[in-house]
């Protein structure tokens, strides 16, 4: 019945009547600065007294940092978003809600992590973790009076529903509406959770589809009314297919990578998988530091591919995985990213991480001369190319210095003025 009471509100709309609480069209295109790298790596000559400045507007929405609570644990409740921003977070992208949050069932233990060491080691430094953890569990309407209470609260500071839902026009219209109505400033669409309920044709059932993601961003970018940015699977050959695809239907945004299908070991002692759930698992989300490689190459892709296709029109670029120092957010930056989530750091590191982020993200732009994000982003994006490019370039490099002759060519070069210079041009130690 309340899809029926959306519907009632957006005929209200379409006929023009003053008092429509959801507008159909006219979500505005909010400004984006979209240079990638105006002042190139190496054009500085001397340090500059000015304090990086790390505020970012993406998609007209300000934050003090780039810096993103990722959808997760680490925003799963009003307490931890909250604390989120009393840290200093950017940001914060909730846990992924639906309207139907009884059907989610979670399990315990849900997490497994994967050390530099043998199999089984504790010891070792923390290089992987999964987890086989669903949406949010909690009812929709707490989390939406939650949304409501941190809007009030914190009306500056950029809030960001992340929704999932099934293959139904009417419940993803009624769920977008039920969150913007709490004040919330933008929505991520969960179109990459590799785990749970694939069956209900949710999560990177639709991200890996893309008529399927088509026509479902086309149903959710005809009643937005704030951002919209949609989550790409990295369970996909070609990444930049589902993100054209995004872009194209109305997306403002798009952010990468969610977590990669994995199996995170077998315990040699007990020959159960991990995490282990009553003896058995199953596949579940690989994050942190091991995927970091592996995000860089996604967002590289995709970063190019928006950067050919779709020019300086204003796009966003939301990057995510395996971020744990300001070096990492550094590398997604100089591919374009306007934005870094970090999800996974957090639950090792704690919130107070963003301090850490934030410092070191500093030091990377006062020892280059950057004084703002948007002097370095998309710098180093330029330097990828074809492995076919890369062998004529270095041929082409060793014919320029076999070309270089060192001393006098003929008795007939030699000069009164430069004689003993020419003369050590010629001497071999």
């Amino acid at each position: 019945m309340a899809s029926l009471g959306l519907a009632q509100r957006i005929r209200i709309g379409l006929d023009g009547n003053s008092g429509a609480e959801f507008p159909m069209m006219g979500r505005p295109r909010r400004s984006l600065s979209s240079n990638y790298g105006r002042n190139r790596v190496g054009f500085r000559i001397m340090a500059s007294a000015v304090e990086p400045d790390l505020s970012v507007t993406v998609n007209g929405l300000k934050m003090p940092n780039p810096f993103v609570i990722g959808s997760g644990p680490p925003g799963t409740n009003y307490t931890v978003m909250k604390r989120a921003f009393d840290e200093g977070w950017g940001g914060v992208i909730a846990k992924t809600v639906s309207l139907e949050a009884d059907k989610v069932k979670n399990v315990t233990p849900r997490y497994a992590k994967l050390r530099a060491g043998s199999n089984g080691s504790a010891k070792g430094q923390i290089i992987g973790w999964q987890n086989i953890e669903l949406i949010s569990d909690r009812p929709l309407e707490t989390m939406l009076k939650e949304f409501r209470q941190l809007k009030e609260e914190y009306p500056d500071r950029i809030l960001i529903a992340s929704i999932m839902e099934e293959y139904n026009k009417a419940a993803w219209e009624e769920l977008i509406y039920k969150v913007e109505e709490t004040g919330i400033d933008a929505i991520e669409i969960n179109f990459s959770c590799p785990h749970g309920m694939p069956e209900r044709r949710m999560g990177a059932a639709v991200g890996q589809d893309c008529d399927l993601l088509e026509e479902v961003c086309g149903w959710i970018n005809a009643v937005a009314t704030v951002p919209v940015w949609a989550k790409m699977t990295p369970n996909i050959t070609d990444i930049t297919k589902p993100a054209r695809v995004s872009l194209n239907q109305g997306c403002e945004g798009v952010s990468a990578i969610n977590t990669i299908m994995s199996v995170m070991g077998i315990n040699l002692n007990t020959l159960r998988p991990e995490p282990c759930v009553e003896g058995y698992s199953t596949p579940g989300g690989y994050s942190a530091k091991a995927v970091h490689p592996i995000a860089l190459a996604k967002v590289m892709n995709i970063a190019q591919m928006m950067k050919s296709e779709f020019g300086d029109k204003d796009y966003s670029l939301s990057a995510i995985g395996g971020v744990e120092t300001g070096g990492d957010a550094a590398e997604f930056i100089l591919l374009g990213a306007n934005t870094v989530q970090v999800c996974t750091g957090v639950m090792m590191h704690g919130y107070g991480l963003v301090k850490t982020l934030c410092s070191e993200l500093k030091d990377f732009m006062r020892k280059h001369n950057f004084s703002s994000i948007e002097d370095f982003r998309g710098s180093s994006l330029e330097y990828f190319t074809t492995h076919t490019d890369l062998v004529k370039r270095q041929q082409e490099a060793i014919r320029q210095r076999k070309a270089i002759k060192k001393g006098l060519q003929s008795d007939k070069d030699w000069t009164g003025d430069g004689f003993v210079q020419e003369t050590e041009s010629m001497v071999s130690n």
